[in-house]
C-alpha cells in the first residue's frame, strides 16, 4: 500500500523526536499502521544537532510544507498561538490532515480548527497536547466511553510539580527552585505560563472537553499559580496528612461544569499525592469503572514524540474512512455537545486549608470559630503552633469541610478585619479525590 507522506513544520524538541521515533521504528509502525509513514518535507528555521534527517528535504517556510501537494498530514509542531493557527487552517483548506502537539492552540481555537476540519472530511489529531507521552486524551475519548465521567484531576505541568517537589523534600523556598528549574531547562526565561498555572488551564480546557462533551472555553477556566506558595504551607500541610499540588480539576455537577487550577491539598496516601519531579499524572473518575489513574512523563523530547507518532498511526488507520463515522474531535457528535455552564470559582465546592496570623491574645480561636459558624463552615481541623519569635505571633492552621467558595471568601474578609489578626489569610483548596 501506498505510504502516507508527512511534513513536520518545526524540528525542535518534540520535531526531532517524532522524526528519530519515526525513523527508528519505521518497520514497527508500518505493521502498525498498515502502510508505511514517510516524512516527506521538514521546514525548520535552524538544525536540530540531536536529529540527523539525511537526504529529506527541508526548508523554511513552513507554508512550502502546507501547500506540498505530495504530503498527506502536517504535523505543527512549532507552538504558539499566530503562525500556528494559520498553519493548521490552510492545511485544513488544502484538504490535508493535521497532528499537533499545540495546547494553547487547540485550548484557545479549536472549536473554530475542529468546525473547519468537519467541512473539509479531514482530522485533527492532537493527543500530544496533554500529559506528554501519557495517552490520557484517547483513554478518556475512546477507552471510558461507556462512562459519564464525574470529574478529572491531574498534575499536568511538570515544572510546577518539581519546585513543589523540591520544597516539600528539601525545605527550600519557591525563588530558589524555580532558579535551579530554569537552568536545568524545565522553565522557561519567563515562566508564567508554567508557574501561573496558564499551560496546565490549556491542558484541563482540552480534558474538560472531552469528559464533559462541551465546547472548549479556556477563558471560563480559573487559573491561581504557585508563586505565592510559602515552605511554611508545605510543611503545615505534610503534619496535617496532605502534600500540596498544583492541580487542575474539572467536575460536573448540577450547577454546571467546575473548571479550575490552582495549589491543592491532596491526603498523602493518595497515588497522585505521591507524583513527584517532573512527572505528570491525570486521575478520572468514571459512573462504571470508578477512579483510574494515568502516569508518566507529561513532556521531553521523545515522550511527546511518542503521543504525535501515535496520532499519525491513527490517522493512517482512518484514511479511508467514512469521515462521518470517524471518532469524533472533542469524544461527542458535534450536533450533541451540551451547553451545560462553566461554573465561577465562587460558586465551585472545596474544602479549604487556612492559616492565620494571629496576636497571642486569649479569646483569638473563639473568635475564629465564631466567624466560620456563623456562615456555615464546619472545622475538620485545627492546629495552633508555638508563637514565632521574629514577629510574637502565633500560626493558628485550620481545615474546613467542603463549601462554597464565596462562603470562604466572606469568613476570610471578616478574620482580616479582626484587630487580632495580622496580614493576609493564606487560603488553600483541598481536594480527597475519593
Amino acid at each position: 500500500m501506498k505510504p502516507v507522506k508527512v511534513g513536520i513544520c518545526g524540528l525542535g524538541n518534540v520535531g526531532g523526536g517524532t522524526f528519530n521515533v519515526l525513523k527508528r521504528n519505521a518497520e514497527e509502525i508500518a505493521r502498525r499502521a498498515g502502510r508505511g509513514i514517510e516524512v516527506a518535507q521538514i521546514a525548520t528555521r535552524r538544525p536540530n544537532p540531536k536529529c540527523h534527517t539525511g537526504s529529506t528535504p527541508t526548508c523554511s517556510d513552513v507554508f512550502e510544507v502546507v501547500d506540498n501537494p505530495e504530503i498527506d498530514i502536517v504535523v505543527e509542531l512549532i507552538g504558539g498561538y499566530t503562525v500556528a493557527r494559520e498553519v493548521v487552517l490552510k492545511a485544513i483548506a488544502n484538504g490535508k490532515h493535521v497532528v499537533t502537539a499545540n495546547k494553547a492552540l487547540i485550548a484557545v481555537h479549536g472549536n473554530e480548527i475542529f468546525a473547519r476540519a468537519r467541512e473539509q472530511g479531514v482530522i485533527v489529531a492532537f493527543e500530544a497536547s496533554v500529559a506528554g507521552g501519557i495517552p490520557v486524551i484517547k483513554a478518556i475519548r475512546e477507552g471510558l466511553a461507556a462512562n459519564q465521567i464525574n470529574w478529572l484531576a491531574g498534575i499536568i505541568n511538570g515544572t510546577g510539580n518539581f519546585i513543589l517537589t523540591e520544597m516539600r523534600e528539601k525545605g527550600r523556598t519557591f525563588e530558589d527552585v524555580l532558579k535551579e528549574a530554569q537552568a536545568l531547562g524545565y522553565a522557561e526565561a519567563d515562566p508564567t505560563f508554567d508557574v501561573e498555572g496558564i499551560d496546565a488551564a490549556h491542558k484541563l480546557t482540552i480534558l474538560a472537553s472531552i469528559a464533559f462533551g462541551i465546547p472548549l472555553q479556556f477563558d471560563k477556566a480559573y487559573t491561581e499559580g504557585i508563586s505565592r506558595l510559602a515552605t511554611a504551607d508545605v510543611n503545615y500541610a505534610e503534619a496535617l496528612g496532605y502534600r500540596i499540588k498544583h492541580l487542575g480539576v474539572a467536575r460536573r455537577t448540577a450547577a454546571g461544569i467546575e473548571l479550575r487550577v490552582h495549589p491543592t491539598l491532596i491526603p498523602a496516601d493518595r497515588l497522585i499525592a505521591n507524583v513527584n519531579g517532573v512527572m505528570n499524572a491525570v486521575m478520572v473518575n468514571g459512573d462504571a469503572v470508578g477512579s483510574t489513574l494515568y502516569y508518566g512523563a507529561g513532556a521531553g523530547m521523545e515522550p511527546t514524540a511518542s503521543a504525535v507518532v501515535a496520532d499519525l498511526v491513527d490517522v493512517a488507520r482512518a484514511l479511508t474512512t467514512d469521515p462521518n463515522n470517524r471518532v469524533p474531535h472533542l469524544a461527542f457528535q458535534p450536533d450533541a455537545l451540551s451547553d451545560h455552564p462553566i461554573l465561577p470559582i465562587g460558586a465551585c465546592e472545596s474544602a479549604y486549608y487556612l492559616r492565620i496570623q494571629a496576636k497571642d491574645h486569649p479569646g483569638v480561636l473563639a473568635q475564629v470559630a465564631t466567624i466560620l459558624s456563623e456562615r456555615g463552615i464546619n472545622i475538620e481541623s485545627i492546629m495552633q503552633k508555638e508563637v514565632e519569635e521574629h514577629d510574637g505571633l502565633v500560626p493558628v492552621i485550620l481545615v474546613t469541610h467542603r463549601v462554597v467558595e464565596q462562603r470562604i471568601d466572606d469568613a476570610i474578609a471578616a478574620l482580616e478585619a479582626l484587630d487580632d489578626v495580622v496580614g493576609s489569610v493564606v487560603r488553600i483548596r483541598v481536594e480527597q479525590l475519593n
